[in-house]
């Protein structure tokens, strides 16, 4: 009898565990499915280049394939963003009043000017005086536009923790920098934002405003890791560090050899400060106030294009940062987030300070940034900012191989641009309005076909029947090209002011054969020839 009872048992048991089995594997072949069918809607692959350094740093705590509920933004999304081919990226901070080269990382120590820890105290305090009279959103944005930008993106708080717009969260911990024995964890209560300032005027939202009257697209910066706020310890480099750093921070490329912790050391040097782990409410609260000002920055100033989303938190708190991206594609759907700290729940990616060797293995949008002098911040030293041919030849090389590209510059404490940025971006903005057909609204063409040789790159319409030729010099005489076959008696054109019609021949062996006698490059204002463009209907 005993024995019956116990086979019986043993049967149910087993039935359970199989049944338990079946419904945990038919719930993973639903989230399998709902992924498939959201990658089949879409034509991007979603997928970050393997070689992206901020995906392999974060490749080992965030999953490749994101969770069912989270959706992207639109494929309509994505090609407007492929649209655009050129925009600015402005940093403006704090770190402009003491022109530090590298924007709020100088907060850290270790740079020219070295902030140790009197220094960092006085940073902190600068905004208590700090107007920047001289700030006009109308008039950067004017210039922008003449410059030949579809876009800006902006600050709103970096590394450092000052918010540029009128956010409502509040700050409960910070560090006392001169505290008796040493920097030490104290209470405060503020927004340490621009609203705290004398000048008291929400800068983001008088950006925002301007760039819709001049038809410019938006695109918002934020920072992940947060300096100022204690709570954010010891996330993204950090000037508190603790004792479970190494455990907590794991940012680190599998062909890295240090880990996050060992470059947040050599950052820092003599300046590392290890105070207590954070509690759970100090946690929470970091991750409250993270969410929160996401949330106001989607809510308080109108439709944003895209989110630059910066450095990372970390593996102890993805599952709630995940959650903070559900919650935000709610209130803007179609917002292009940056990959930065999120892995393949970005929207598009960002090369930093290099263009790629040739076209990325990858569909997922991407945008060069380059800063026009030596940071990306302001320089007060004319000889550091880059000439315009630089800006162009940047631009026409990202552009062929499929991506976008965004230059950099910073206003000073006062908001005004360096003079030698101006005359640079302006004068690429003539090449622009003679050439624009040629980088606007473009796509790279297929495999390997977006140069030929050093001199010679190539863009073309959307509809495939205009192949654009640009090239960085001049070609003398002739230009040949062997990969284009143009239309019979097709109108093949030198781009500018007035497009010249040019003598040309299909010779076989040869190619593409168009004459490029001096009298026609003279035709073209010598501020203009940064780079010439050679227009094939094919």
């Amino acid at each position: 009898m005993k024995r019956r009872r116990f086979i019986e048992q043993m049967s149910l048991t087993i039935a359970a565990v199989t049944f338990s089995r079946d419904i945990s594997a038919s719930n993973s072949q639903k989230k399998n499915l709902q992924t498939s069918k959201r990658l089949k809607t879409s034509k991007f692959s979603h997928r970050l280049p393997k070689s992206d350094q901020n995906y392999k740093r974060s490749k080992n705590y965030i999953e490749d394939i994101p969770i069912p509920e989270y959706t992207w933004a639109s494929d309509e999304a994505y090609e407007n963003f492929n649209d655009l081919k050129y925009g600015i990226r402005i940093h403006w901070g704090i770190y402009s009043i003491w022109n530090l080269n590298g924007e709020s990382w100088s907060f850290l120590g270790n740079r020219v000017p070295d902030i140790n820890f009197a220094k960092k105290a006085e940073y902190n305090n600068l905004y208590k005086t700090w107007n920047p009279v001289g700030f006009n959103a109308d008039e950067w944005m004017a210039f922008f536009k003449d410059a030949g930008m579809k876009m800006f993106a902006f600050t709103t708080k970096h590394h450092e923790g000052f918010s540029m717009f009128d956010t409502k969260t509040t700050i409960k911990k910070r560090v006392n920098w001169i505290a008796p024995g040493g920097p030490e964890i104290e209470d405060c209560n503020l927004a340490y934002s621009i609203m705290e300032t004398p000048f008291k005027r929400d800068i983001v939202k008088e950006l925002c405003d301007s760039a819709r009257k001049h038809d410019l697209k938006i695109d918002l910066y934020f920072s992940h890791s947060d300096f100022y706020d204690a709570d954010f310890r010891p996330y993204g480099y950090h000037p508190l560090q603790i004792p479970s750093s190494e455990e907590w921070c794991k940012a680190k490329a599998d062909d890295e050899p240090e880990t996050e912790f060992t470059r947040t050391k050599a950052r820092q040097k003599a300046y590392l400060t290890i105070v207590p782990d954070p509690t759970p409410e100090e946690e929470a609260r970091m991750i409250a106030r993270h969410r929160d000002q996401l949330k106001e920055l989607l809510t308080n100033y109108g439709t944003i294009d895209m989110l630059c989303l910066d450095i990372w938190l970390g593996p102890r708190v993805w599952p709630q940062v995940r959650q903070t991206l559900l919650e935000l594609r709610k209130i803007q759907p179609n917002v292009m987030f940056r990959a930065r700290g999120i892995g393949n729940y970005g929207d598009y990616y960002t090369p930093e300070r290099f263009i790629p060797g040739g076209k990325e293995n990858s569909d997922t949008p991407w945008f060069v940034i380059d800063p026009l002098a030596s940071s990306f911040s302001y320089d007060a030293k004319p000889q550091n900012y880059k000439s315009a041919k630089w800006v162009v030849n940047s631009l026409v090389d990202a552009v062929s191989k499929g991506g976008n590209f965004m230059v950099g510059i910073g206003p000073d404490e006062k908001g005004k641009f360096s003079p030698a940025a101006i005359a640079q971006l302006i004068q690429a903005g003539k090449w622009l309005k003679n050439n624009g057909s040629a980088i606007y609204a473009t796509r790279a063409r297929e495999g390997e076909l977006w140069k030929e040789g050093d001199n010679i790159r190539f863009t073309r319409s959307k509809d495939n029947t205009i192949i654009h030729a640009i090239c960085f010099e001049w070609p003398q005489n002739e230009l040949v090209i062997t990969s284009v076959e143009p239309k019979t008696d097709a109108f093949i054109y030198l781009q500018a002011k007035v497009p010249q019609k040019l003598s040309w021949e299909y010779q076989r062996g040869r190619g593409l054969v168009i004459k490029t006698p001096d009298n026609l490059k003279d035709s073209i204002p010598a501020e203009e020839q940064l780079a010439f463009t050679f227009s094939i209907p094919v």
